[in-house]
């Protein structure tokens, strides 16, 4: 066994040679560039990590200025937007538009529009607008009414474990704001599978829509709530490289589809591949390949979303 094949911890096929191996080994992908309307100028290459939907949108919509002016969480407009900082947001009115641009750094969400409770405790959840409370003039969001509960029985003393937790949970999750998702177009990324059951399992599995998580703009359904919980803790571990794209593909610049039930982790990443032909060829030189594959995504997603 070589150095290449040691570090390849599970490969798992399924044999429709009959079919797939007529296949060209990589057909052309869209793509669905997330953050290319609203990417910072500055810093191209820093990491962020906000909380948005397939379009880039933060807080489901909801108006950031109305929880200080109007004293309560209003949908905004998408008519009535700004994309500032990585994101976008809608306001009810102009008027609250206009006070956005104004100092958008005081409305903004904290902890990049994530669970303030689940940041405490070094976690990534989704929140409802609905739960929300302004601490020093800052905007905090929960996830649930659980979350509330176990946040406010010690706020303070939550608020600073989430302030200290926050810049870690950036650094291992978080990534640049340009981002090119292989997602349908509803933003549902691997055609729901659950990315943590490659790791967990050791095998694909299709994931129950009920229990659904977004991150980065794409949307992933888990087999059960062990499997969710453990992506929240780290899902920077468990989302497929290259955005969910064809690990060959990248590795000879190009963005091509994949079959989910092609799949390989190599140095703890998950590799998908289009077909029998690119996984062939992807393993004649895997650790090669994924080096090419790292050294070209940079480009590929500059290239489909702008600079």
């Amino acid at each position: 066994m070589n150095a290449a094949t040691s570090r390849i911890t599970r490969i798992a096929v399924i044999a429709a040679i009959g079919s797939l191996a007529l296949l060209p080994a990589c057909a052309a992908a869209p793509g669905h560039c997330v953050g290319a309307e609203h990417a910072p100028a500055s810093e191209p290459g820093a990491k962020q990590l906000l909380n948005l939907d397939k379009d880039g949108v933060a807080l489901s919509g909801y108006d950031p200025v109305a929880y200080f002016v109007a004293g309560k969480a209003m949908q905004g407009d998408a008519a009535i937007r700004v994309a500032h900082a990585g994101a976008v947001y809608y306001f009810a009115t102009k008027e609250h538009r206009e006070i956005f641009e104004t100092d958008p750094q005081r409305y903004l969400p904290q902890f990049g529009g994530w669970c303030a409770y689940a940041a405490s405790i070094n976690k990534l959840s989704p929140v409802d607008p609905e739960r929300w409370e302004i601490v020093d003039d800052r905007l905090i969001l929960q996830h649930n009414q659980k979350a509330w509960d176990l946040w406010h029985s010690d706020a303070s003393g939550n608020l600073a474990k989430a302030d200290r937790n926050w810049p870690g949970l950036v650094d291992k999750n978080g990534a640049p704001a340009r981002t090119l998702l292989n997602v349908d177009r509803s933003g549902l990324a691997i055609a729901g599978y659950d990315p943590t059951a490659y790791f967990i399992e050791g095998k694909p599995m299709k994931g129950d829509p009920a229990l659904a998580r977004t991150y980065q703009g794409a949307t992933y359904y888990f087999v059960d709530a062990e499997h969710k919980n453990a992506f929240e803790q780290d899902p920077a571990k468990f989302v497929p490289a290259f955005g969910g794209f064809c690990g060959y593909a990248a590795s000879i610049n190009k963005v091509s589809e994949v079959n989910p039930t092609l799949w390989q982790i190599i140095d703890g990443r998950l590799v998908l591949q289009h077909t029998d032909e690119a996984f062939r060829l992807f393993n004649k030189d895997a650790a090669g390949n994924l080096v090419k594959a790292d050294r070209n995504w940079p480009g590929l997603v500059h290239r489909r979303c702008g600079n």
